[in-house]
């Protein structure tokens, strides 16, 4: 199959798409039948897609279910068809926002009919910290762009929601120790829905032999998650995937699920939802209201912001899902056949102070050598000084790196160690994990912060019609990757244009203001060495 975008009547195409609202041809309502239900959908003419917005696949955890991992979803009565042209809550997250009654996925495609070929399928994880974020999508929808660069009947995209913060990522030793609760249930959430497209994917065109993961920030980080999780956690079959793509992929200090700091932001809950005086904290936790646990997940979320958490909130080690830590496994021991990871040159300065930028500083923060030590200590409390030496060396006020020519200051370096030991770090190790194929990529085209790179394949924009050159040869190279395997295979930049070079090269993908390149990594190789062997203090 050939992927084309190069024509006027596909730039007519998208003039349209941006212009035209969606109109519904009920000739082409897609209608699919599970052993739990029969769902409709609906067909958008202006986009050439079926859709269905809204379908259960776990129950709602609430009451007793609640910090419990996915449950079957209830049978729909078999005299009705469910409605999924409705669009679902988030789970509960921010001041007010969402609902238990959360897990739902949407999903689109091409239009499908049973007996032709089934397609390749993609599960998405949004991003948010690990603190927030929906699945929920309106016309048109998330990563339209990437379905949009292939021509033909391309790959069917599945959307679920997850549980996070306090709801979906509480530890400490009560949960642990109780039957009825698991540790990392958004992450169980995210297996359910795997696991759903494994199971019935076939019924809307997908094809259960060809599934790719792929998430983009707290997303990418739930596909590195997936990666090194334990496939037979709860002994059933399912949760196969065949490829992973991460794409700057959020991977903070992950605790043990009994830590000191689990185990702190646990108690903090408890005191902080009325619960500290009951002699079963957690049963306490279980019944209080959606909105005092809100309230008081709330009040952790960014407690350790530039110290020992980001958010605070996210996956633990807890030696039943996530049996040990990224930096501990050896290739070809994960879950992906193949994997393509992604980072962004200047993303990590999204996330360290920005006192650090000048000596005058601001928040408690400064530029100063204290001022950055300072800051050093307080986000790798578990090195000791001779190892804070040392990443003063590999990370000085004044260097470089792969795509930064030099720099100068203490708020580009802080960057630089965040962005490698939370998110380039992460992806190069996923990638270079999996045994049939490893990619990685960089994007470098300015400003380069975190999800500056969502720009060109997340939705539909004008810079698709104004420069097809960066959209086919980026968004098209994880197309290709999503259809094939490989994000070379079917190319669509001419063969003087750089593709994405095999990570055993010792190159990655650059994608930048003048188009494509492939880039020496010898310098993130060294770095990513490095923080391997600090890996277990601090830890990742």
């Amino acid at each position: 199959m050939m992927l084309s975008l190069a024509s006027a009547l596909s730039a007519l195409f998208f003039a349209l798409a941006l212009a035209l609202p969606s109109t519904t041809n009920t000739a082409l309502l897609p209608i699919a039948s599970l052993p739990y239900g029969t769902f409709q959908g609906s067909y958008s003419h202006t986009y050439n897609i079926t859709y269905f917005q809204r379908i259960p696949f776990a129950a709602p955890p609430v009451g007793p279910l609640r910090f419990r991992g996915p449950q079957p979803p209830s049978p729909i009565p078999s005299n009705s068809i469910y409605d999924s042209t409705r669009s679902f809550d988030m789970c509960p997250q921010r001041t007010v926002n969402g609902s238990e009654d959360c897990l739902y996925l949407g999903l689109y495609c091409r239009p499908w009919s049973p007996g032709q070929p089934l397609r390749p399928v993609v599960v998405v994880f949004y991003g948010g910290g690990f603190i927030q974020g929906s699945a929920s999508f309106s016309l048109p929808p998330s990563a339209y762009p990437v379905l949009n660069v292939t021509e033909g009947e391309g790959m069917v995209f599945i959307y679920p929601n997850y549980r996070t913060n306090a709801f979906g990522f509480l530890a400490g030793k009560e949960v642990v120790a109780d039957e009825g609760s698991d540790t990392n249930v958004g992450l169980l959430d995210q297996r359910a829905a795997i696991r759903w497209a494994n199971l019935y994917a076939k019924e809307f065109g997908g094809d259960p032999e060809r599934v790719s993961i792929w998430g983009q920030s707290a997303g990418g980080g739930s596909v590195v998650a997936q990666v090194i999780a334990d496939q037979d956690y709860d002994g059933q079959k399912g949760g196969r995937f065949q490829r992973a793509l991460a794409s700057s992929p959020y991977w903070a200090k992950t605790y043990d699920a009994e830590s000191p700091e689990a185990q702190w932001n646990y108690d903090t809950l408890v005191e902080r939802a009325g619960c500290g005086g009951e002699k079963d904290t957690l049963g306490c936790l279980k019944k209080a209201d959606v909105q005092v646990i809100r309230d008081a997940s709330l009040g952790i979320t960014t407690s350790h912001q530039y110290t020992t958490s980001s958010y605070t909130w996210g996956p633990v080690v807890d030696r039943r899902f996530l049996k040990k830590r990224l930096s501990e496994f050896k290739k070809g021991e994960g879950n992906a056949e193949v994997a393509f990871g992604m980072y962004n040159t200047h993303e990590g300065e999204t996330f360290v102070p920005g006192g650090l930028g000048s000596e005058a500083g601001s928040g408690g923060f400064n530029g100063t050598d204290a001022g950055f030590d300072a800051w050093l200590a307080g986000f790798l409390p578990g090195l000791r000084k001779c190892e804070r030496d040392a990443v003063r060396k590999y990370y000085p006020k004044t260097g470089s790196s792969e795509n930064i020519e030099a720099y100068s200051g203490w708020r580009t370096a802080a960057g630089l160690i965040y962005r490698d030991t939370v998110l380039a770090c992460p992806a190069y190790w996923m990638a270079g994990n999996a045994p049939d194929g490893s990619w990685l990529g960089e994007y470098a085209i300015a400003p380069a912060k975190h999800a500056s790179d969502t720009y060109w394949w997340n939705q539909v924009n004008v810079a698709q019609q104004t420069d097809p050159f960066h959209y086919h040869g980026y968004t098209g190279a994880f197309a290709s990757f999503f259809m094939t395997g490989d994000p070379n295979k079917l190319k669509l930049t001419n063969s003087s244009v750089p593709g994405v070079p095999a990570l055993n090269s010792g190159k990655e993908f650059v994608i930048n203001e003048q188009g494509f390149a492939n880039t020496d990594i010898a310098q993130l190789s060294k770095r990513c060495n490095f923080w391997r062997k600090l890996a277990s203090k601090i830890p990742i």
